[in-house]
């Protein structure tokens, strides 16, 4: 937001520069971003002077051009070849003396030169006023005053502003500072604590009155929660023209465009108190009739900017006796706005509920000054006294008349809120006790109205304009930002105390995971918990029936809270294929949100997003890419780091997956874990394989914690490793032959492990082949060859009986 250090003058008498300003501004929380210079004429005509033209003849060489000799204020006259049919003896003129830079209708500069035209030498020029910046003309130079002496600057003689613009980084919570007011009544109180006391000075309104009631325009609010104040008034025989130069200077000071005089006060009182107004022709408004409602879903309407809106339902609309003239606290209309030939207006001044106009406004894709405001929630209170203000100045500027009373709607009045101080949580809070009498005068000079004080605390009323000020934290640090946070004391000795942590706390954990993870190539990722309703068409496993919806969403693509953690992986995704990186791996900590029959549900997960090459390629290696396999080794990898076994394997019934499986421990599911279906995928432009798992985290963190882990020591006799390449069905799957064999070698069996498969036309059809490695090891003693080859051929006749298996 841009504040205009002259402009905040006009409130507060201060001399101070404005980089010291901007440091109390910032210790107040209004966050200097940066501070730029700003001059009324761009260059602040630097280099031109007031000359006299003491002779003046025809070029020889040129029918159109004049030759000149010009006094300006040097020890020597100089000569200058001029076009300008006006210039004539005796005028005093703006003079661009050589190496002065002037800039174009566009902004580009350009520096005056030494140089010859049509053989004659010229040592400057004489200007017209668009070629200075000071306005469009050029139908010749500029002819000044005749008592002006030569050599006077020309920012002297035009009353060159210079400004100090302030970049401030508004936090959505300070409404009320989104003004020059607002700015000037916190810079107040923060030169209060540095014992300076200036008066807060406010526009008067003391001009207003009504001349007659000539023009009445009939008022009509359909929905008072909507639209909780209303106020409007005509105003009769104005002309619209340029603004004057002073309200042009503030409005480009901080970047606004001025457009006419009319249209230029609503946004001048819009930055100087905070209170968005909008100018009506009132000769377009069908039977002098405001209509203030919302239009069924569907209606048409086209905006100030040419474009064809679909109203929603919900669309608060300003309308007269026939159709919708603006978007209420957004947007104007085409067809109902000042133009060069409006003599009569309706001005509207309005309190709008912020919840509405942030809705119409991000289902509009719109973001105007006005929505700004009303959106973060205005002053409801100053209403009527913008209103006037702004009547006083077109009344002053474009000569008109006002021709109504003004129209207050104001039902229900937004009461200011009561808050209760107490001393010592104040001094709990803050860390240091602050004088109470320095609280009191902090609390008046942020306009809070104090009601009693007793030895134990404060009660007090706060203003409905500080929104943000509902409690007494608030009111705390309201305290603390005008005393200053630099002003707190703060010990030399830092004090800490030791926690004990459970190696089964969920960070811990979290940490552990992290850190294997990256360790295997990882990356983790955050993706926002809100998304799109869309995503739940994509799966029959996802139901909108459980979907939470925000009640005032940001946009289309986050109005509900994500059901799963696939989508938000797939879009991370998708935004790095585009850009040339297809070989990710991502995991990503974070919830899920369900609105189930018997209540809302928050669940925890950690979910794995794999695709394109495991490694990169390299003059070692070619990349190798990352299949079901690869992903599942790294569940594993997991689950046993976590000391998590015994787990059992099943089938998945889940349409995200085109294939996949489930992990399991005591009936719970510990991991989902498959090939997303390619379907989904392609809603996100993706056309490689995706690897997806998703682990139940509350159950991971559950099983860890009631696990009881036994500690044993490193045996000291050594691993046998034996091999089969067994002849099978192609039904028989490794997981059932892994299980039968710890089932025939219950004690001396440590590990089953598929290190090849074969399938082939060298086999009978119908059959592949295993080769199985098992590790045997006896803890106590070393194993002899005969009880190898017992526990081997015990396996053999387990794998020959129940499988059909052949040893090849």
């Amino acid at each position: 937001m841009k504040i205009s250090y002259n402009w905040i003058k006009q409130f507060i008498n201060l001399d101070w520069d404005a980089t010291k300003t901007g440091e109390l501004l910032t210790d107040l929380g209004l966050e200097i971003e940066g501070i730029e210079s700003f001059c009324s004429v761009k260059g602040g005509l630097d280099g031109v002077v007031v000359g006299e033209v003491v002779a003046c003849k025809a070029h020889p060489n040129a029918d159109r051009l004049k030759l000149t000799e010009v006094n300006i204020g040097a020890d020597e006259n100089v000569q200058i070849v001029c076009g300008a049919p006006n210039v004539a003896k005796g005028q005093k003129v703006p003079v661009a003396t050589i190496g002065t830079t002037l800039y174009d209708q566009e902004g580009n500069p350009w520096q005056i030169k030494k140089g010859k035209i049509r053989g004659e030498v010229s040592m400057g020029m004489i200007c017209a006023e668009d070629e200075l910046g000071l306005g469009t003309s050029h139908d010749g130079i500029m002819v000044l005053d005749d008592s002006l002496k030569p050599g006077t600057t020309a920012s002297e003689v035009f009353e060159i502003e210079n400004d100090h613009i302030f970049e401030i980084g508004l936090t959505p919570n300070r409404a009320d500072a989104m003004s020059h007011l607002g700015v000037a009544r916190d810079l107040r109180a923060g030169l209060l604590q540095q014992e300076l006391s200036l008066e807060l000075i406010t526009p008067s309104t003391s001009n207003f009155r009504v001349d007659n009631r000539a023009l009445k325009i009939d008022v009509n609010v359909d929905n008072n929660e909507l639209a909780p104040r209303y106020c409007g008034v005509t105003i009769s025989g104005l002309k619209v023209e340029d603004s004057p130069a002073w309200i042009q200077n503030r409005l480009k000071s901080i970047g606004l465009t001025p457009i006419n005089n009319l249209v230029d006060i609503t946004n001048y009182v819009l930055h100087e108190l905070g209170q968005p107004l909008h100018a009506f022709d009132a000769v377009k408004i069908a039977g002098n009739t405001v209509n203030v409602k919302t239009l069924p879903a569907g209606t048409k309407f086209t905006t100030l900017d040419g474009i064809e809106r679909e109203l929603h339902e919900e669309d608060l609309m300003i309308c007269d006796g026939e159709k919708p003239m603006c978007i209420a606290g957004v947007f104007g209309g085409e067809y109902s706005g000042v133009t060069n030939e409006t003599t009569s207006i309706f001005l509207e001044s309005a309190y709008f509920n912020p919840v509405s106009v942030r809705k119409t406004a991000k289902r509009h894709g719109l973001n105007t000054d006005a929505s700004f405001r009303f959106e973060r929630g205005i002053d409801p209170n100053i209403t009527e006294y913008a209103l006037m203000r702004a009547a006083v100045m077109m009344v002053e500027i474009a000569g008109g008349e006002i021709t109504s009373d003004i129209t207050d709607i104001y039902p229900k009045k937004i009461e200011d809120h009561q808050v209760v101080l107490n001393f010592e949580n104040a001094t709990q809070l803050i860390g240091q006790e602050i004088p109470r009498e320095t609280i009191k005068q902090i609390l008046t000079s942020l306009e809070i109205k104090i009601q009693n004080v007793t030895e134990s605390g404060i009660g007090m009323t706060i203003p409905a304009y500080r929104n943000d000020v509902t409690r007494e934290a608030d009111v705390i640090e309201e305290i603390l930002r005008v005393y200053g946070y630099n002003n707190i004391d703060f010990t030399t000795k830092l004090n800490a105390s030791i926690a004990s942590t459970a190696a089964t706390e969920d960070y811990v954990v979290r940490n552990k995971v992290s850190d294997l993870l990256t360790a295997r190539g990882f990356h983790e990722m955050m993706a926002n918990s809100l998304t799109s309703p869309d995503y739940t068409q994509l799966s029959e496993h996802l139901k909108q029936e459980h979907e939470i919806s925000m009640l005032n969403p940001l946009s289309s693509d986050l109005e509900v809270m994500r059901q799963s953690m696939l989508f938000g992986g797939l879009e991370s995704l998708s935004y790095n294929i585009n850009r040339k990186m297809p070989n990710v791996k991502f995991f990503e900590f974070g919830k899920t949100y369900h609105n189930y029959p018997d209540g809302r549900e928050e669940k925890k997960h950690l979910s794995l997003i794999i695709s394109g090459n495991k490694t990169e390629n390299s003059w070692t290696q070619s990349g190798t890419k990352s299949d079901f396999f690869y992903g599942k080794g790294v569940i594993m990898a997991l689950l046993e780091r976590l000391g998590i076994t015994d787990w059992t394997e099943a089938g998945l019934k889940n349409d995200i997956f085109s294939e996949g499986i489930g992990l399991r421990k005591n009936k719970q599911t510990l991991v989902e874990y498959g090939v997303v279906n390619s379907k989904i995928i392609k809603s996100f432009d993706i056309t490689t394989e995706v690897l997806f798992a998703d682990f139940n985290w509350d159950v991971i963190l559950e099983i860890i914690t009631a696990e009881n882990f036994i500690m044993a020591p490193i045996p000291k006799f050594p691993k046998v490793k034996r091999d089969f390449a067994l002849l099978l069905d192609d039904s028989v799957t490794f997981d059932t032959l892994k299980t039968a064999a710890f089932q025939t070698e219950k004690q001396l069996l440590k590990e089953v492990s598929l290190f090849d498969v074969y399938t082939g036309k060298t086999l009978p059809k119908g059959k592949k082949s295993y080769a199985l490695s098992f590790t045997i090891q006896d803890e106590k003693k070393t194993l002899t060859d005969k009880q190898i080859d017992k526990i081997m051929n015990k396996l053999q006749q387990r794998f020959e009986k129940d499988f059909g298996a052949e040893l090849r």
